[in-house]
């Protein structure tokens, strides 16, 4: 996967989004991807959901111009992220038994 080509079209989606330019490519996009997905660039009394920033986010992916490859790649991220979060939440849970 090219993540400084996915991360350039990232960058066109979410084009006020500030994002550090001195890490690799690959450690801004999921760091990104992360923030977005626990609402962290967001006020904590507006802040939504993660089940509902991950839908805003494919949707609006889905509605951009991007190539469909390109579209599916970050879907797949975005993906890959919620199911990273979901499974910490799975281990944070079985701890407090």
């Amino acid at each position: 996967m090219d993540y400084d080509y996915l991360l350039q079209q990232y960058r066109s989606i979410w084009n006020h989004r500030t994002l550090p330019s001195e890490q690799n490519s690959q450690a801004v996009l999921d760091e990104a991807i992360l923030r977005e997905l626990l609402d962290e660039n967001s006020h904590p009394r507006v802040r939504r959901s993660r089940y509902d920033k991950f839908y805003l986010a494919v949707s609006r992916i889905i509605d951009s111009a991007l190539p469909d490859h390109d579209k599916l790649a970050l879907i797949l991220l975005y993906k890959k992220t919620m199911e990273t979060i979901k499974a910490r939440e799975s281990i944070q849970t079985s701890g407090e038994i």
